[in-house]
């Protein structure tokens, strides 16, 4: 497939999720020009706030091939990813992001998403969610077990 049917199939994901009660977002993970896995946005549906169109293709791609190394395939989403969802993408390794509709027009439909960006340009200490260290030398533990592990799959 090309890259513009696979954004097409992407968008018409996103249209029939709509039609079927869910929220205007799909995706498409390709390899090659082959589809790998498809996503649509499930939030409300299974009451999974991380339920996002790109997470669930990436869950499936990533199922399908047997690894969490998507390095060698490309998404195609109908909407610029939200931070949550780029960073999942980082995650990934995913080759390259294709989008459709903008951050800018997904918020002018009620989708916005610019406050976790400005939250994330303030200092911990200024955002709206509280967070506190606590416990860190207990938990160090973990990470000192995981150093030392000499049979560990690195991620």
């Amino acid at each position: 497939m090309t890259n513009d049917e696979l954004m097409l199939e992407a968008i018409r994901l996103s249209v029939e999720n709509v039609a079927n009660g869910g929220g205007p977002f799909g995706a498409v993970i390709a390899r090659g020009g082959e589809i790998i896995a498809t996503g649509v946005n499930r939030v409300t549906a299974d009451n999974d706030p991380t339920a996002h169109a790109e997470v669930s293709a990436i869950r499936r791609a990533a199922r399908a091939l047997g690894t969490f190394n998507l390095s060698g395939c490309e998404i195609f989403t109908s909407c610029e990813p939200c931070p949550m969802c780029l960073g999942a993408i980082y995650w990934a390794r995913l080759d390259k992001v294709y989008y459709a509709n903008t951050k800018a027009d997904a918020k002018a439909v009620g989708f916005d998403d610019s406050f976790i960006y400005d939250e994330l340009a303030l200092p911990q200490a200024e955002r709206r969610l509280p967070s506190e260290e606590m416990l860190r030398s207990e938990a160090l533990k973990a990470f000192e077990l995981w150093s030392g592990k000499t049979d560990k799959t690195e991620y």
